[in-house]
């Protein structure tokens, strides 16, 4: 039926008009989080409306700088933005866009703060034994390039089975571990290493003296030593914190199974911790992570090989790797560790199998496992690249040994 008015137009029922597509409305923000010192992830639901056309894409901006992140979809998602500055705080908002235009900004999200980046250039190893019965504090540097020093002649307490970690975000410290004979003491105390390497005297130790532990960095500049056992044979599962300016905390009793013989390193983006590996009577494979605050988490089945008396350090700036150690002979097989604290299946290692080596962080972002014993003990090392590769031998300097501690430190 058509009606018809004066003008001569007929206008016909039933006609539908198709309106032009709109600019969508605007994202309902979700949670951003640092994944690591320059990028960060931001989550979104996508608009009621579409504006009449697909959203192609969605777009995520920071406050401050305006850096953007972008995300070529049409439902909702989660946005990675990179080129973030470290130890920087931001909010974000997002915006969806079609054919037709772009939408208007989202609310903002969350604060999240970057992590600082403390460049790690040099490494040190420490203290030691080459029979099982004496006990040494020699310590030998490494530059920012692998290459080990010279030995130089140590200050305090000669030991062995103990362990070492960065605090401070450029210094390091050694703590724990047992005598020489005939005594055969178990020590708590701790040894300060500055930001250039000097080793100081001894610091009385606070907490059960103990052996064959492990310790690592967490939270950007603090430490944690744990594990161990003490000078009854009593496997342990106690830790100490190390706050920012090297002051060790009374025994916490943590969770998870009491074993000595563990290694440690810093993984992830904010500065979380994993111990694995050890021993209770029988190796085992099982990892303990720890937080960026210090907590320890109970028990993860582990994966790859049980052994003990390994090695452990941080690689790629938010990973980790465990390495060598001793089942029923030496070993050379790795485990690499995520970002996330997920430990990989054994990699054939290189290099000589040996146990009771120390691995450290150099460079920023690589690795290197060095000294320890195959029935004979050996001053090799192994650099480790950032992408976790292990290399072949490099001949070592300085006094052949093993139950030494290694760390990170920077000048």
């Amino acid at each position: 039926m058509g009606l018809n008015i004066g003008s001569g137009l007929t206008f016909t029922s039933g006609i539908s008009l198709t309106l032009p597509p709109t600019a969508p409305g605007a994202p309902t923000i979700g949670t951003a989080t640092a994944t690591s010192a320059t990028t960060a992830t931001v989550t979104f639901t996508a608009p009621a409306s579409n504006g009449g056309a697909t959203i192609t894409s969605y777009t995520a901006t920071s406050n401050p700088s305006g850096i953007t992140g972008t995300l070529n979809q049409a439902g909702s998602g989660t946005i990675t933005v990179s080129g973030l500055s470290d130890n920087t705080s931001y909010t974000f908002t997002v915006t969806a866009t079609n054919s037709a235009g772009t939408s208007s900004p989202s609310a903002s999200s969350n604060s999240i703060t970057t992590p600082s980046i403390v460049p790690i250039r040099k490494a040190i190893f420490g203290y030691g034994t080459t029979t099982g019965t004496n006990a040494l504090s020699i310590t030998n540097l490494v530059s920012d390039t692998g290459v080990v020093g010279n030995d130089v002649t140590g200050v305090g307490a000669t030991r062995y089975g103990l362990a070492a970690a960065g605090y401070g975000g450029d210094k390091a410290i050694f703590g724990y571990g047992q005598g020489p004979a005939p005594t055969y003491t178990f020590y708590s105390l701790t040894n300060k290493v500055s930001n250039t390497g000097v080793v100081a005297t001894d610091t009385t130790g606070v907490g059960t003296a103990r052996y064959n532990l492990g310790a690592s960095g967490y939270g950007g500049d603090k430490a944690i030593f744990g594990f161990g056992q003490n000078n009854v044979g009593t496997n342990l599962s106690i830790t100490n914190l190390v706050n920012n300016t090297g002051v060790v905390a009374t025994d916490t009793a943590e969770v998870g199974t009491a074993r000595e013989g563990v290694a440690a390193a810093i993984y992830g983006s904010s500065g979380q911790a994993i111990f694995g590996y050890g021993r209770t009577g029988v190796n085992q494979s099982i990892t303990n992570l720890v937080s960026n605050t210090g907590v320890v988490a109970t028990d993860t089945a582990g994966v790859g090989q049980p052994r003990r008396d390994l090695g452990a350090a941080g690689y790629g700036t938010d990973k980790a790797i465990f390495g060598y150690g001793f089942f029923s002979s030496a070993l050379s097989i790795t485990n690499l560790v995520s970002n996330t604290g997920v430990v990989a299946n054994d990699t054939t290692g290189v290099g000589t199998g040996r146990q009771g080596l120390a691995a450290a962080t150099y460079s920023t972002d690589k690795a290197i496992f060095g000294y320890g014993t195959t029935g004979s003990v050996t001053a090799i090392t192994n650099l480790v690249s950032n992408t976790g590769v292990v290399a072949n031998d490099t001949t070592g300097v300085g006094t052949a040994r093993f139950a030494l501690a290694a760390s990170s430190y920077s000048a």
